[in-house]
């Protein structure tokens, strides 16, 4: 349990008015000083409807009160919730009120902090209460739901039991040379290795697709002037976010866009058109397209169905970053009476539309969503979880290390190294070992009251 002396207070729902706000208070002194406001005798779960008053016994709101013991709260912590009328100056009067008889006033995130140091929640979990609440999309709060129900820590506990059997095998060998227990040279290692590796990578792919599902995939459409990108970015975000015209270099500012497509968020940008040009602004407009094609998972490239000379292989692949998934959109089929479709050339998809009249447009979506959705694991929702680039980095961290004690089975020495350092960062997942500032950092990012 965590040692902590003080009780902090903090209001809960958003700021703004509403029906109904609440005023959270955690700590030793909770049941104290929530029976200072109410005057009342609390009994544990019972909701109790009663006045809130002040240190001068001035009634302040009527509404209901719960007191939540210790152990059995979100905290860990004796918890109790003041739910009154939701106005921003009586909410406040309450919360002054408990700041009056003792409390403190809660800093960003810390109930769900002290919910993960008394071991309520384990540090993923307590990111998806971020999460969930931040949630942009039906598919990402279903995520951070999983995410805090333990579905992603789960993998995780379990890919640390077999990497603690897996180092029991390996450390015998070390310890206790004269058994007959080598068990590297009777090839346990290297099969239980392998496994785990094969688990490492199919956690570390569903975890890029939580990530995904938490922070977007981000799209940028560029392309020579007047090819369509505007009208595709009008398109696919379903209303009028560019300005369409006639007129050369009309988008000189990226023009970005949020939308979901099944439930995946897509940052859609509109970039400045391709070209060479005198004029100052436009080339400062040009320099922004290039910064958006880097920052972009997926580039859309956009061209006018009848430049019978544009050729990605010459023009555009060279200059585009090695690991941007592109897509060539042919525009503008209505003026050759052609129908939509999606064509394969030399391993580069094309997608045949009319963004001015909407004819493909579902077939671009379609292919961003095989892009988002390749990996076979990927596409079980009922088992996506949320997951954030620190998950990311620290299952790429376990990954290599597994690759390194793979190569290394000759030297038990170097394999229980490997396997020590998979196990740190694993545990730094589920925050067994974190530093300070890792916490300070993950939950200062929270909304007070949470």
């Amino acid at each position: 349990m965590l040692n902590e002396s003080s009780t902090i207070a903090a209001i809960s729902t958003a700021k703004g008015v509403g029906g109904i706000g609440v005023v959270r208070v955690s700590g030793k002194r909770a049941l104290e000083i929530a029976k200072n406001i109410c005057k009342a005798d609390l009994s544990p779960r019972k909701v109790e409807f009663t006045s809130f008053k002040d240190k001068k016994n001035v009634t302040l709101d009527q509404g209901i009160v719960i007191y939540f013991p210790s152990p059995s709260s979100f905290t860990g912590e004796d918890i109790v919730e003041f739910q009154g009328h939701g106005g921003v100056m009586v909410l406040n009067l309450i919360l002054n009120a408990c700041l009056s008889f003792g409390a403190i006033l809660a800093e960003p995130g810390e109930f769900t902090k002290r919910a993960f140091l008394n071991n309520k929640l384990d540090l993923s979990q307590a990111e998806s209460v971020a999460d969930l609440i931040n949630a942009s999309t039906e598919a990402a709060a279903k995520s951070a739901i999983n995410s805090l129900r333990g579905i992603f820590s789960n993998k995780i506990n379990y890919l640390l039991k077999n990497l603690t059997e897996l180092r029991i095998f390996v450390e015998a060998c070390l310890d206790f040379p004269e058994e007959d227990i080598n068990f590297i040279d009777q090839g346990k290692v290297d099969k239980k290795l392998k496994n785990l590796e094969k688990n490492v990578s199919e956690i570390l792919n569903a975890a890029r697709h939580g990530q995904l599902l938490r922070d977007g995939l981000k799209v940028a459409l560029i392309g020579q002037p007047n090819v369509g990108k505007s009208s595709l970015l009008n398109q696919l975000a379903k209303e009028s976010k560019a300005i369409v015209t006639e007129i050369p270099g009309t988008t000189r500012d990226p023009i970005k866009s949020e939308i979901s497509i099944q439930g995946i968020p897509i940052h859609l940008t509109d970039t400045a058109g391709l070209r060479e040009t005198g004029d100052i602004v436009e080339k400062l407009g040009i320099e922004k397209t290039w910064e958006s094609i880097k920052e972009a998972d997926i580039t859309l490239i956009i061209v006018d169905v009848t430049d019978n000379n544009f050729n990605y292989e010459n023009k555009l692949k060279k200059e585009l970053p090695e690991d941007n998934e592109i897509i060539v959109i042919r525009n503008k089929i209505d003026l050759l009476k052609q129908q939509s479709r999606v064509d394969e050339q030399n391993n580069v998809t094309e997608i045949f539309i009319s963004a001015k009249k909407g004819n493909g447009i579902e077939l671009v979506e379609k292919e961003i969503l095989k892009i988002v959705y390749r990996d076979e694991h990927s596409s079980n929702k009922e088992d996506l979880f949320m997951a954030r680039t620190r998950h990311i980095e620290a299952l790429e961290k376990v990954k290599r290390a597994l690759t390194k004690a793979l190569l290394n089975l000759q030297s038990p020495e170097l394999v229980a190294e490997e396997l020590m350092i998979a196990q740190k960062f694993l545990s730094k997942i589920t925050g067994e070992f974190s530093s300070d500032d890792l916490l300070g950092h993950i939950f200062g990012q929270f909304c007070i009251g949470k």
